[in-house]
């Protein structure tokens, strides 16, 4: 059934005449007629008739009315559900422990008014189709790791460099320093079991390898955060990256070190992705807020791989 005929017929039984209705559509009579025509065609029956004082509604027309008037509010219901700025901003953080999931729950404190559906896609391939069809709106990534050229539809923005801390348990042979160089990690036994081959970071953690010669270990299956920090905590030979702005707690008596690695300060890019022509008005407001929510990226002092972006 045709919504704009139904929509005509409303305005024809509300102001009573095709002539009047016609100026309120800012149609001709003509068109008004042809429409209604239409559409007794396609229900099989008559729906006004016309009389010296206008058009009257038959009683076949008084019994669709109501029904008429219901399609036109569902309809309108339906659109507004996807108008942009009526849906909440589909954001895709990664991770709920790391550096963009705080970002964005500092624009939620900032900006409640805005509607949130945070997830979490793990490969970026996805999260560029996602983007690409409308189902997310941003995401968080490392832009430019070699073999993933964004694609032309896509927008990025550098807008958070996250400082790497070397983490240690008590017995590892670091665990007393207040900082520590790049120079000063080459030797020792670096184990982050969460490097996925193809993805963003493991791109980055192999520049940084290449770049120092330091030796990072993947080996052995990923049991999460939680398995990382018990092991590191037990294994004096073992130390760990983790971004300086990630969300790990652990318990008192694990003894963990936090520690900072300089000279340069290894930092890991973090980029918000969106799509160039999605309309959603929380996306500007978004990517404003981003803009001075954290330091500028790119300082002096600090390393980041050859592929990322420049900043302007």
């Amino acid at each position: 059934m045709d919504l704009e005929a139904v929509r005509t017929f409303a305005a024809v039984a509300e102001a009573g005449q095709f002539q009047k209705a016609a100026v309120d559509l800012s149609l001709t009579q003509q068109a008004v007629s042809k429409r209604i025509a239409t559409l007794e065609r396609d229900l099989g029956v008559r729906l006004f008739a016309r009389t010296p004082r206008g058009a009257e509604l038959t009683i076949d027309g008084q019994a669709f009315l109501p029904h008429a008037r219901e399609l036109l509010r569902v309809a309108e219901r339906a659109a507004a559900s996807v108008r942009a700025g009526r849906r909440p901003l589909r954001v895709d953080v990664l991770s709920s422990r790391g550096a963009t999931a705080g970002l964005v729950r500092g624009f939620h404190g900032a900006h409640p008014e805005v509607d949130l559906d945070v997830l979490m896609l793990f490969d970026i391939d996805r999260a560029v189709e996602a983007l690409r069809s409308g189902s997310i709106d941003a995401t968080f990534r490392a832009v430019g790791a070699p073999g993933r050229p964004l694609p032309e539809d896509l927008a990025s923005a550098r807008v958070l460099d996250e400082p790497l801390q070397l983490m240690t348990g008590p017995g590892h042979a670091l665990a007393g320093e207040k900082s520590v160089t790049v120079a000063d990690l080459v030797g020792h036994r670096i184990w982050m079991p969460g490097i996925t081959p193809g993805t963003e970071w493991a791109a980055y953690y192999e520049d940084l390898v290449a770049e120092f010669g330091l030796t990072i270990e993947a080996t052995g299956p990923n049991f999460g955060a939680d398995a990382l920090l018990d092991t590191v905590a037990d294994t004096p030979a073992l130390a760990t990256f983790m971004g300086a702005y990630a969300r790990v707690v652990w318990p008192a008596g694990y003894g963990l070190r936090l520690i900072p690695v300089v000279d340069p300060v290894p930092v890991y890019p973090h980029s918000l992705l969106w799509h160039r022509d999605n309309p959603h008005p929380a996306l500007a407001t978004l990517r404003e807020h981003l803009a001075t929510a954290a330091p500028a990226p790119g300082a002096a002092g600090t390393w980041v791989p050859r592929w990322t972006p420049v900043i302007d």
